[in-house]
């Protein structure tokens, strides 16, 4: 099972010029081929008057991947901007790049460096994060073993959510599902086999 992937935080963009040709470049997070394309047609809707509006989006589930050149010439700006978002290693990611012509033709190699430049600035704009399969879990236990379990946590890189103080302490934490094992076992020890932690839920985090 896939433990981790490459994605963006936010919608953002940067944009600049080259030849009196303006370039604009998009990068919203989406996790369906209809948010994908609800954001493109968001973009050309904004920018109808532009000479092209260009995108290309990869996709997790299904591993889908989709680009135009939007009438560019082929092979010069749709491949461009999907081969900076595979090489970003990143999925759930759609980029769209508006160009306003300025008259100055660039060449094939000069759309290509252009329509990459765009989508890079674009994705950098975004945040590029890992998410990682995590889990969250609960421990409870007396006063006396909570005085340790902070720090405990803190070493095996668990982030505390939530703690309940009643007649025993209960404590909701998160961590990667790849560490939760060597934590299980170190509890046992630490606790002489008195305190156990359960999992509530697993779910790609932010970590």
């Amino acid at each position: 099972m896939l433990q981790e992937y490459r994605t963006i935080k936010e919608f953002n963009s940067d944009e600049y010029i080259v030849k009196r040709s303006r370039f604009i470049g998009y990068a919203k997070p989406v996790k369906t081929v209809e948010e994908a394309n609800n954001f493109i047609a968001e973009i050309k809707s904004k920018h109808w008057d532009a000479t092209h509006n260009v995108y290309a989006y990869v996709l997790r589930e299904g591993r889908v991947k989709r680009y135009s050149d939007d009438g560019e010439p082929q092979g010069t700006a749709g491949v461009p901007v999907l081969d900076v978002i595979e090489k970003e290693g990143l999925v759930d990611t759609c980029v769209v790049v508006t160009r306003y012509f300025g008259g100055i033709l660039l060449g094939g190699g000069g759309l290509v460096r252009a329509y990459s430049h765009s989508a890079k600035i674009g994705i950098d704009s975004a945040k590029i994060i890992t998410m990682a399969l995590c889990v969250d879990m609960e421990i409870e236990c007396d006063y006396t073993f909570y005085g340790k379990l902070g720090a405990f946590l803190a070493s095996e890189g668990a982030v505390i959510l939530d703690t309940q103080f009643t007649d025993n302490v209960k404590v909701v934490f998160r961590i990667k599902n790849e560490n939760k094992d060597i934590l299980n076992a170190k509890l046992t020890e630490l606790s002489n086999g008195r305190v156990f932690s359960t999992v509530i839920s697993e779910n790609f985090c932010e970590f």
